[in-house]
C-alpha cells in the first residue's frame, strides 16, 4: 500500500512539476491577436501599439490578425472556437457589448464564451461633418436634424458597433431623426463623410485627426463624458448642449474562456508594462486614448454590466436585432 501510495505521490508531483513547467514556458511560439475590424481602424491602431511592446517583452512574435467584418462578430467568433491555451486572443472594442443586444442570433456567448484580460484604453469619439454640409456647431446640426426628419443620416463602423451605439444614444438624446449607414469599419466610413455622401460620424479620433488639423473635417463634439486630450477645444455634446448623450467607447483585451488563469495574468501584466512605456505614451496621446487597465475579474464584471445598459439603449432606441 505504501509502494502504490508513493508511486502516486511521485506521478502527482511529475504532473504538477510539468504543468508548472508548461506554464512557465509561455509564451514558446507566436501569439496571434485577432482585431475585429480593418486595418487602420482605432481597435487596429492601439493594438499594435500594445503587441510591438508585448512582443519585445515576451521573446515571441505577437502578431496582429485583422478580421473584419459584421460588426466585429466574425473576429468574435473565431476567438471564440480557439484553443484556450494563450496563442489566440482578442483585442476589441466596447462593440463587443453592443452585439448582444443588436445581434438576434451570435454564433458565441459574449460572456461565457470569453475571459476578459483588461482594457487598454478609453477613446472618444468625435462627431466629424464635411464643411460643404455648412453645419459648423452642433446645435446648427441638432436644428437642421429636427427640421428635415428622417432626411439626415450618419456612418458607423457596422450595425451593432460603438460607433454605430454611440449615434443612437445621441439622436435619443437629441431628439433627432437620423438613419444610420453601417460600412464594414471606420476608414470606409471616414472615406464617406469626407464626400459627404454621408452627413456625419461619431468617428474614433485616430482615423480622422490628421483631417480634423488639415480642415477637411469638422469636429463638432466629442461623444464622451470629458473632453479629448487630442482635441482640448472641443466640447463634448453634453457641453454643445446634448445632456444624456455620453458614451465611453473602450479597447480591451480578451481571451477564450477557459484560458489558463496564469496565462490570463501573464497578458494582463504584459499589458500594463506596455502602456507605462514612453513610445505607447507618445503615441496615446497622439490618437488622443487615455490608457486604462482592470484586473481579469474586475473586466469581466464591468462587461457584464454594460451588456446591460447597452441593451437599455438599443430597446429605447427601437433598433430591431439582425439575424
Amino acid at each position: 500500500m505504501q509502494l502504490i501510495r508513493a508511486a502516486a505521490l511521485a506521478a502527482s508531483t511529475l504532473v504538477l512539476s510539468i504543468t508548472a513547467t508548461a506554464q512557465s514556458a509561455y509564451p514558446n511560439k507566436a501569439i496571434r491577436v485577432i482585431v475585429p475590424f480593418g486595418a487602420g481602424s482605432t481597435t487596429d491602431i492601439i493594438a499594435r501599439a500594445i503587441t510591438d511592446k508585448m512582443s519585445q517583452s515576451m521573446g515571441q512574435p505577437v502578431i496582429v490578425d485583422n478580421r473584419g467584418g459584421a460588426s466585429g462578430t466574425i473576429g468574435q467568433a473565431a476567438v471564440a472556437s480557439a484553443a484556450p491555451d494563450g496563442y489566440t486572443i482578442m483585442i476589441h472594442s466596447s462593440s463587443h457589448t453592443v452585439s448582444p443586444s443588436t445581434f438576434a442570433k451570435l454564433p458565441f456567448d459574449t460572456v461565457n464564451d470569453f475571459a476578459g484580460v483588461t482594457p487598454i484604453s478609453s477613446t472618444p469619439n468625435v462627431l466629424v461633418i464635411a464643411p460643404s454640409k455648412n453645419l459648423k456647431t452642433l446645435p446648427q446640426l441638432v436644428a437642421h436634424a429636427k427640421a428635415n426628419p428622417g432626411k439626415m443620416n450618419f456612418a458607423s463602423a457596422g450595425q451593432g458597433s460603438a460607433t454605430h451605439l454611440n449615434a443612437e444614444k445621441f439622436k435619443l438624446a437629441a431628439q433627432i431623426d437620423a438613419v444610420n449607414i453601417p460600412f464594414k469599419g471606420s476608414a470606409e466610413a471616414v472615406t464617406e463623410v469626407l464626400a459627404g455622401r454621408v452627413d456625419y460620424y461619431f468617428s474614433p479620433i485616430a482615423p480622422v485627426i490628421g483631417q480634423i488639423k488639415d480642415g477637411q473635417l469638422l469636429a463638432l463634439a466629442v461623444g464622451s463624458p470629458r473632453r479629448a486630450s487630442a482635441l482640448p477645444d472641443v466640447p463634448t455634446t453634453a457641453e454643445a448642449g446634448v445632456p444624456g448623450s455620453e458614451f465611453n467607447f473602450w479597447i480591451g483585451m480578451m481571451a477564450p474562456a477557459k484560458t489558463p488563469r496564469e496565462v490570463v495574468n501573464r497578458l494582463h501584466d504584459e499589458v500594463v508594462k506596455a502602456l507605462a512605456t514612453p513610445e505607447v505614451k507618445e503615441r496615446f496621446l497622439k490618437l488622443g486614448a487615455d490608457a486604462w487597465t482592470l484586473k481579469p475579474e474586475a473586466f469581466d464584471a464591468y462587461i457584464k454590466d454594460e451588456i446591460k445598459s447597452n441593451a437599455a439603449v438599443v430597446k429605447a432606441a427601437g433598433l430591431a436585432a439582425t439575424n
